[in-house]
């Protein structure tokens, strides 16, 4: 197996995970920010709602691979951002929100959680076809020591969107286990 074919096959267990993290899940449920561990460490309700996640994760996916690509994000040139009734703002996918900031993605069903993380995952299958092994070494990103590959990156979105939809199902199951 080549390294393209890994990461098709690593990208392509993400929707299946996302699919059982909000499966008959409303919106409310979805906007849901569960308790904390109480006290000063994390007080209750400021925790990451499965909606949250999921909108998070796939605006990584999405801002990453775009940017690696040389497009524009679907979340701005695909009318997403509307459909999730925010602004299409590019640099807005989650890094740094506040609580606040992640009560106010409040996405309106899984299905919709779901669709824009299809067509994300369809733009980044698509992208992975046009690579060959030898482009995963291409640097992306020079600020780093060592600088950033394309496979390094690649690999660091894989990773952060499965840890994601890890925490969403583990969200998910304090839900409905109330």
């Amino acid at each position: 197996m080549d390294g393209i074919a890994v990461l098709k096959e690593g990208f392509s267990r993400i929707p299946d995970l996302v699919r059982e993290a909000v499966a008959d899940l409303d919106a409310d449920q979805l906007a849901t920010m569960p308790p904390g561990v109480g006290g000063d460490a994390v007080p209750d309700g400021v925790g990451n709602s499965v909606g949250w996640l999921v909108w998070h994760l796939t605006r990584v996916q999405d801002a990453q691979v775009a940017q690696v690509a040389g497009t524009d994000q679907l979340w701005v040139t695909e009318g997403w951002a509307e459909r999730f009734g925010m602004a299409p703002d590019p640099a807005d996918h989650g890094y740094g929100h506040t609580p606040a900031q992640v009560a106010a993605v409040r996405p309106a069903s899984g299905e919709l959680l779901v669709e824009h993380l299809d067509a994300v995952h369809a733009r980044t299958l698509d992208h992975l076809a046009t690579l060959s092994d030898d482009d995963l070494d291409r640097i992306v990103d020079p600020r780093w020591d060592p600088p950033v590959t394309l496979g390094v990156r690649l690999v660091s979105v894989i990773d952060d969107d499965v840890q994601h939809a890890g925490q969403a199902a583990y969200v998910r199951g304090l839900l409905l286990a109330r």
